[in-house]
C-alpha cells in the first residue's frame, strides 16, 4: 500500500517528485532500522531480555494510533486522494441467498487469487525491471547479514569491526537515499537503474575477485574486501529506490497492489531458496560457492534490466515518454 499511495501523493506524472518520495520513505526506514537497532542494544545493556522485549511491544502498541493518526493526517492535507476510487479489481462476492463457501471451496479461491496474481505479474509491461529486483533477493552472501557475520567471525574479526561494517552498509544505503534521486534527475529513471545495478555488479565482482586470490587470511584485502562491500551498498539501494519507481510507472493503478504483492512474495521465496542452500552447504569452506551464486544473481539483474533498457517497445515508450530516454 505505501507504494500505491506514495504515487497518488506525488503523481505518476512527477518523476523528479516521486523519486524524491520514495527516496524520503527508503530513507525513513533505514533511520528507524538503525535507531531502533541502537535503542535495542541500549536496552538490552541495562534490563534482561523478557524485560526488553516487553518495552518494545509497549512501543509497538503506543506508535499504533499515532501511524493511524498520522495517516488520516495525510489524507487530510492531501484533499482526500487515498479516497479515491480506482478501477475496481477482480474480487468475490457471495449474495445472501448464495451459501458460504466451504473450506475446499476457500481452498480452490485462494489457488485461483494466486494464479490469478501469478498471471498478472508475468504479463507487466515492467516485468525484467522486477524481475532483477527479485534477483537481489538472491544474494544473501555479499551483503550484511548473518552468513557474513558467521564468515567474519570464523576468520577471527574484532567484533567491532564486524558492527561498524553492518553500521557503514546502513549508512551507505541512507546516502543512497540521496543520491537516487538526483540520478533521476540527471539521467532519467531507466538509466539511473542501470547505473545503480552496474555499479553494484561490478564492486561484487571485485570483492569476489579479492575472495578468490586467497589473501583473506591478511587483515588489509580483508578489510579491502568489506570495503568493497559496503560501497556496492549504495548500487543496491539507488536500485531498489528507483526500481520501486519504476514499478510505479509502468504497472496500471488497478493492479499495482496485486503484482505488487506477487513481486514481494517471489522476492520473498528467492531469498528463503538461498537461505536453503546455504543450510544445506553450512561449512565455512563453501562460503566461495554460496558468494558465486551471490554475485551471478546480482550480474544477471544488471544484464537482464540493461537488455530490456536497450530493447524498448512502443508500450516502453508510451509509459516512460518524459525520461530522456526516450
Amino acid at each position: 500500500m505505501e507504494r500505491d499511495w506514495v504515487v497518488l501523493l506525488a503523481g505518476i506524472n512527477r518523476p523528479i517528485a516521486l523519486a524524491e518520495a520514495n527516496a524520503v520513505l527508503s530513507r525513513i526506514d533505514l533511520f528507524c532500522e538503525i535507531a531502533g537497532a541502537s535503542l535495542f542494544g541500549i536496552l538490552l545493556s541495562k534490563f534482561d531480555p523478557v524485560t526488553c522485549l516487553k518495552l518494545a511491544a509497549g512501543l509497538m502498541l503506543g506508535t499504533l494510533p499515532v501511524v493511524v493518526v498520522l495517516t488520516w493526517l495525510t489524507n487530510k492535507l492531501s484533499t482526500g486522494v487515498l479516497d479515491r476510487t480506482k478501477t475496481s479489481q477482480i474480487h468475490c462476492k457471495t449474495s445472501p441467498e448464495e451459501p458460504l463457501p466451504n473450506d475446499g471451496n476457500k481452498v480452490n479461491i485462494g489457488l485461483e487469487a494466486i494464479k490469478h496474481g501469478w498471471k498478472e505479474y508475468m504479463q507487466q509491461p515492467v516485468l525484467p525491471a522486477s524481475l532483477a529486483f527479485v534477483l537481489l533477493y538472491f544474494n544473501v552472501v555479499l551483503t550484511p547479514g548473518s552468513l557474513m557475520t558467521a564468515f567474519l567471525t570464523q576468520h577471527g574479526l574484532n567484533p567491532s569491526i564486524i558492527g561498524g561494517f553492518s553500521g557503514l552498509c546502513a549508512f551507505m544505503g541512507i546516502a543512497a537515499t540521496f543520491i537516487s534521486a538526483d540520478l533521476v534527475r540527471r539521467f532519467g529513471i531507466l538509466k539511473a537503474g542501470a547505473a545503480g545495478l552496474i555499479f553494484q555488479a561490478s564492486l561484487l565482482t571485485i570483492a569476489l575477485a579479492v575472495y578468490w586470490s586467497g589473501s583473506l587470511t591478511h587483515q588489509r584485502p580483508l578489510l579491502f574486501f568489506l570495503s568493497l562491500i559496503v560501497l556496492s551498498r549504495l548500487g543496491h539501494m539507488s536500485y531498489d529506490v528507483v526500481g520501486a519507481q519504476i514499478l510505479q510507472t509502468g504497472i496500471p493503478p488497478a493492479k499495482a497492489n496485486l503484482i505488487g504483492t506477487t513481486e514481494v512474495a517471489v522476492a520473498s521465496l528467492a531469498e528463503s531458496v538461498m537461505l536453503g542452500v546455504a543450510i544445506v552447504a553450512n561449512n565455512v569452506s563453501h562460503f566461495g560457492f554460496l558468494a558465486l551464486l551471490s554475485l551471478l544473481s546480482v550480474v544477471g539483474a544488471a544484464c537482464m534490466f540493461c537488455q530490456w533498457l536497450l530493447n524498448p517497445t512502443d508500450e516502453h515508450r508510451s509509459l516512460f515518454s518524459f525520461d530522456p530516454q526516450f
